[in-house]
């Protein structure tokens, strides 16, 4: 990961303040929680910032990371009311796994783009159409002057902006170590799956990391995957409860 200079990241503070100062990110922002206190009292607003977007990518490059950020992204997604926007230039999202956490399939609008050029150009449009949920975009690079732009149309649209980094090569995971303007930064990594009493696969676990936050701090948390509803479990409740039923 390509290190983040002190000088760079105080230059992308200052201007999230200076854009408060200014007005920009006055107006009232609701929130959306993860409804587990170990990840809700540790984000500022107790939640995912609707106005604003946020970045979520898999801990690595392969396909196991890749699909554990975007399934991440889809509970987020099916937790948030309106229509959902989802920019892709890839058509490999697999829609059995998206209806497994929750995410009404009716509600999207996915929107193929031939290049990552258009995709910057079709999330900000998303973003800042009024009655649009929540904007997804799959990326490899996210420019500093791209960023800004989303979150300016987060803004003024009052949607949520998930940005789904996604990498072919490991080499391109590098870019996550730039500067950008998202609110929050995820990383999601995948764990073994919660064990069973009986043979058989147990529910799918994840290492969320929490490696940016605007006026909050960085934190990481095992959680089991989004369930149908979208939403995260603790591991430790779910061990706790086990131990209960015996």
């Amino acid at each position: 990961m390509v290190p983040v200079t002190v000088s760079q990241q105080l230059v992308a503070d200052l201007q999230d303040r200076i854009d408060q100062i200014g007005g920009l990110s006055t107006r009232h922002r609701s929130y959306l929680p993860f409804g587990m206190s170990e990840m809700d009292d540790r984000i500022p607003g107790g939640g995912l910032a609707f106005g604003a977007t946020h970045e979520v990518a898999g801990g690595g490059s392969g396909a196991v990371d890749g699909a554990a950020a975007a399934l991440f992204a889809a509970g987020i997604a099916a937790r948030a009311s309106g229509p959902v926007i989802w920019c892709i230039t890839r058509t490999d999202l697999f829609a059995p796994a998206l209806q497994q956490v929750g995410l009404d399939l009716n509600r999207v609008i996915f929107v193929e783009c031939g290049d990552e050029t258009s995709i910057l150009e079709s999330m900000e449009e998303a973003l800042r159409y009024r009655g649009v949920g929540v904007a997804i975009a799959e990326l490899v690079r996210l420019p500093m002057v791209a960023s800004r732009r989303f979150q300016l149309a987060a803004e003024q649209g009052g949607a949520m902006g998930l940005i789904i980094r996604r990498w072919r090569r490991q080499t391109e995971a590098t870019d996550l170590g730039h500067p950008t303007a998202s609110v929050t930064r995820w990383r999601v990594s995948s764990l073994p799956s919660e064990p069973l009493p009986v043979e058989g696969v147990g529910r799918p676990r994840w290492l969320v990391e929490l490696l940016r936050s605007r006026a909050g701090e960085s934190f990481d948390v095992e959680v089991g995957a989004c369930d149908e509803r979208g939403q995260l479990s603790s591991v430790r409740t779910a061990y706790e409860q086990r131990r209960m039923v015996r």
